[in-house]
């Protein structure tokens, strides 16, 4: 896909399209001693400061009357993995993701993580060429309809299965990491909770969006309802996918 096409996709015309390139390359593509400054994974860090930075102002103009625990609520939720993951899907970005033939095969590029880390690059990318201003169109573009959906704070599976628990138990959900295997650049994360003998159990690309899937599997096992909120996953055998 040209260079164009993909500016067409986020929005956004680059004047170094370097950038561009570079956002796009997952680590998996890039060999030997270049490839920490040939992949994405630096504009990602800086992409996941200014899309908080900008989700922070935007909620702040659009709800002026919510105090930090709501507003805060609504911004981990607005830059969860899974949200950055269905935005990147939502625009086309898998599909101009570059990573190693190998794992192109293996479908690496429509892994949350590897979607949502190159949607943080791609932000980057964009502060660094255009500044604050055009990361900031960029997102309320891309992230119009989710900001829109939102009408109540939103609440996870884990604050409302914590919630739970305070409130009808003397325990608090204990969290454990029972297994880790994939490769290093797309991990993948089997968790388990407990809360008054009763378990959960929830397996994703990163330790927190497992014990998401983990909570909402635990609050299904009681017959609870999950929040909607509550970031995807894939649940143990004996549950429902989230």
């Amino acid at each position: 896909m040209s260079g164009s096409a993909i500016e067409t996709i986020l929005g956004y015309q680059f004047t170094r399209p370097e950038l561009l390139r570079e956002a796009l390359t997952h680590r998996s593509a890039v060999q030997g001693i270049a490839r920490a400054r040939g992949s994405n994974e630096r504009l990602e860090f800086v992409g996941d400061r200014v899309l908080g930075l900008v989700m922070a102002e935007w909620l702040a103009e659009r709800f002026p009357r919510e105090q930090e625990g709501d507003l805060g609520r609504r911004l981990a939720y607005l830059v969860s993995q899974p949200v950055l993951a269905s935005v990147a899907e939502q625009i086309g970005l898998a599909g101009v993701i570059t990573v190693a033939p190998g794992e192109a095969k293996a479908g690496v590029k429509r892994r949350a993580t590897v979607l949502a880390d190159a949607l943080e690059a791609a932000l980057g990318a964009i502060y660094y060429d255009g500044g604050l201003e055009g990361a900031r169109t960029v997102v309320r573009r891309a992230w119009n309809s989710t900001m829109l959906a939102q009408v109540d704070p939103p609440k996870d599976a884990k604050t409302t299965l914590q919630e739970w628990a305070q409130k009808h138990t003397r325990d608090l959900p204990l969290y454990r990491v029972v297994n880790r295997s994939g490769p290093p650049h797309a991990p993948e994360f089997e968790v388990v909770v407990q809360v008054g003998g009763v378990h959960g159990t929830g397996i994703a690309g990163s330790k927190r969006v497992a014990e998401q899937a983990a909570a909402a599997d635990l609050l299904r096992a009681m017959g609870r309802p999950i929040p909607s909120a509550t970031v995807p996953g894939r649940v143990s055998p004996e549950g429902s996918p989230t």
